[in-house]
């Protein structure tokens, strides 16, 4: 393995086919920070390129550096063997170069065939739009990644695995050669994922070269050739993926060796907190008892659709069940709403932080008191200094890293806009704490750091319930683990019992 790059980087080119596109020297500075120091990557075509990273790596920068969007400080961009500026994003689309994000860049209100072709629509000769032949070469596109999706139909309509196969569709719609997919497994399934897949391989056999950045190690090699690894904005490592073991790719990623992942605490578990009786709803889940205890983290793990988010969403309020007891501490519960669930001392992390956890534009120290406004106001006026000692008690202890608790959430990392949320929740003082996919979209340095506080909490006497998709993290992070298939309980198992064998069944039904 390579762990000192050359300028330009070979990556691990197998056959004689030049590099579609190469950046040399690459440095992008922004005030008082240097983003990329001096980095090269080669992408090949018919070839997968994993870029690999810590959150804050210089990943994303690169990838608006290959998009037109920043122009770097230094360096030099090379297509097809001759030097190339990209003045602006066009500039990058003209010579073929197209990204597909997580949180794909469509438009809700369009139909599939107008997002597919939006800014390059067919004209007519009379320069009006020619939507026959738009909604037609679309539905060509979209046969080509095996799907049948109408053009005609609005996005909005679609599933998010749907999304990602019209982001696609728009890729191929202007000739793209270099294709980036920047976390694009996210919120898929596993069946989705293999769909996703196959669609790269033949994107592969039409020589495309394809940029994949992802945290998830097996989707990385079962799909990636060669890699690139960014550590604090430097190339530090390449070679070919699947020649490299993934220790070697860590203790690149973090420059030291990540020996404790799940740094989970022995902690004596203590009484009933939290008691769940024959809960149903009426189309999502039926039937759930369990009992939540002191100190306890509750896994809940199953396959995308299981019912997991919605149980734990309707604990906290957000839906409401058709039958089924609550108690806490006790005490029998009516819980109507979020404001209710708060109340009583139970709150709930959602999986979509970005979306449905923060205000992005606003700043951390409001963000981390909007739940907990009632303590830091006075006679109905917000006081600005008990925000900001309420905000700092808890960045003090996430060890949250930020440039000061004024700037807005959305300019940090994944894993440090986690600690945001899970910091808001904890300056209410909350008995039970929900935590939905908590480590989704972070990097393996910064999940390491999450499990090590989730543990924490636990010792502290706080009782935890933890959905996650992540097998690892299920088994090393649970005390007990409640499997769901179809809404329904598929087995509770105690932490001895605890083997991916044991939960993959349950949750299949392959007992």
């Amino acid at each position: 393995m390579n762990t000192a790059l050359q300028q330009p980087v070979a990556g691990s080119k197998t056959d004689d086919a030049p590099a579609i596109l190469e950046m040399r020297g690459i440095s992008q500075i922004f005030p008082g920070v240097k983003a990329l120091d001096n980095v090269s990557i080669a992408l090949y075509p018919g070839k997968v390129t994993a870029l690999i990273g810590e959150n804050g790596a210089g990943k994303s920068t690169l990838v608006k550096i290959l998009t037109g969007i920043y122009r770097p400080n230094e360096g030099e961009i090379i297509v097809d063997g001759k030097l190339t500026t990209f003045a602006n994003a066009q500039a990058a689309i003209d010579v073929g170069v197209t990204a597909i994000h997580q949180e794909t860049v469509l438009f809700d209100e369009l139909t599939v065939g107008e997002n597919i072709f939006l800014g390059h629509a067919p004209r007519t000769r009379f320069r009006t739009i020619d939507w026959k032949l738009m909604n037609s070469r679309s539905k060509e596109l979209l046969r080509s990644l095996e799907s049948n999706i109408d053009p005609t139909i609005r996005l909005k309509d679609l599933s998010i695995a749907q999304r990602h196969l019209v982001a696609i569709a728009r890729a191929l719609s202007i000739e793209a050669r270099i294709v980036i997919m920047d976390e694009p497994t996210a919120a898929l399934s596993r069946k989705e994922i293999d769909d996703l897949f196959r669609i790269v391989e033949g994107l592969k056999a039409q020589g495309k070269a394809i940029l994949f950045i992802s945290h998830k190690f097996d989707e990385l090699y079962e799909i990636a050739d060669n890699f690139v690894v960014f550590r604090d904005g430097r190339a530090v490592g390449h070679g070919q993926l699947k020649e490299t073991p993934q220790d070697d790719i860590v203790r690149l990623m973090v420059g030291r060796d990540v020996e404790n992942a799940f740094p989970k605490i022995d902690v004596a578990i203590g009484g009933p907190v939290f008691q769940v009786e024959k809960y149903c709803h009426r189309t999502e889940f039926r039937d759930i008892s369990f009992t939540l205890r002191k100190g306890e983290i509750l896994g809940v793990y199953g396959l995308i659709g299981a019912g997991r988010s919605e149980l734990c969403q309707s604990l906290f309020g957000i839906t409401k069940p058709a039958s089924g007891k609550l108690r806490l501490e006790g005490q029998e519960l009516a819980i109507h709403s979020p404001l209710d669930a708060i109340g009583a001392g139970i709150v709930y992390v959602p999986e979509e932080r970005g979306r449905h956890g923060l205000a992005l534009p606003m700043p951390i120290y409001q963000n981390m008191t909007l739940p907990s406004l009632a303590r830091t106001s006075r006679k109905g006026f917000l006081k600005a200094a008990n925000e900001f000692a309420l905000a700092r008690k808890y960045a003090e202890r996430l060890d949250l890293r930020a440039a000061a608790l004024s700037v807005a959430v959305g300019t940090l990392s994944g894993g440090n806009q986690q600690k945001v949320v899970i910091g808001k929740w904890l300056a209410t003082k909350p008995k039970v704490i929900i935590l939905d996919e908590p480590t989704k979209g972070i990097d393996i340095g910064s999940k390491a750091a999450v499990h090590g506080f989730i543990s924490e909490l636990a010792a502290e006497g706080l009782s935890i319930i933890m959905i996650s998709s992540e097998l690892p993290e299920v088994i090393g992070m649970s005390d007990r683990v409640l499997v769901m298939k179809e809404g329904l309980m598929a087995g509770l198992f105690e932490r001895k019992d605890l083997t991916p064998e044991t939960l993959v069944r349950a949750a299949t039904g392959n007992a």
